[in-house]
């Protein structure tokens, strides 16, 4: 079964829209952003939001139970870790020399991709229930979350330089508000 082209790029969008956030804070948090940071946080981010819908959708109704139920305190985690450490990093005088200096490496890249694409993972499963294919709907998630990334980024630049170095610490609490947001939207949906 086929779903419609409007319902995808809708479930997209929504998706992307963590990924989007997230990559304004990438950008603040970075010193200068270069055409390498904003291609490997795009990639990844958008790698991340297609494969967990095909992971999602090829565990099925099974594993629907354990993971919706906890989905979205793996995100607010991961989310508010990084989070608390760009604002700890902004307090500090000293170079930061973990991988928040540059969130699009590392272990820093592995954390931000597996939390802003926890959502996905629930959107394969819900897909998979309901009968619908999986590869394009996977590759327009994937598509659509790079391109939003690559917006983020670069608007969190131009925030960043106008700003100067605080920016930072607002871009933890962004962080922070988004995994709080996450939690909250599962908790009075459920």
């Amino acid at each position: 079964m086929l779903i419609g082209w409007i319902s995808i790029l809708g479930i997209a969008v929504a998706l992307a829209m963590d990924a989007f956030a997230v990559a304004i804070a990438a950008g603040l948090a970075l010193d200068l952003l270069t055409k390498r940071h904003v291609f490997r946080l795009s990639f990844h981010f958008g790698l991340f939001q297609a494969v967990m819908p095909m992971i999602g959708w090829l565990a099925g109704n099974a594993l629907n139970r354990y993971v919706a139920a906890f989905d979205h305190w793996i995100a607010f985690g991961l989310l508010s870790f990084v989070g608390v450490h760009m604002i700890r990093g902004a307090m500090r005088d000293e170079v930061k020399k973990d991988f928040l200096r540059d969130p699009t490496k590392g272990w820093g890249l592995v954390f931000l991709s597996v939390a802003t694409s926890v959502d996905a993972l629930g959107v394969g499963l819900s897909l998979g229930m309901l009968g619908y294919t999986i590869l394009f709907p996977a590759l327009i998630i994937g598509v659509v979350a790079a391109a939003f990334t690559i917006m983020g980024m670069l608007l969190g630049r131009r925030i960043g330089v106008l700003w100067g170095k605080r920016v930072e610490v607002i871009g933890g609490v962004i962080l922070i508000a988004i995994g709080i947001n996450i939690v909250a939207s599962h908790l009075t949906a459920g």
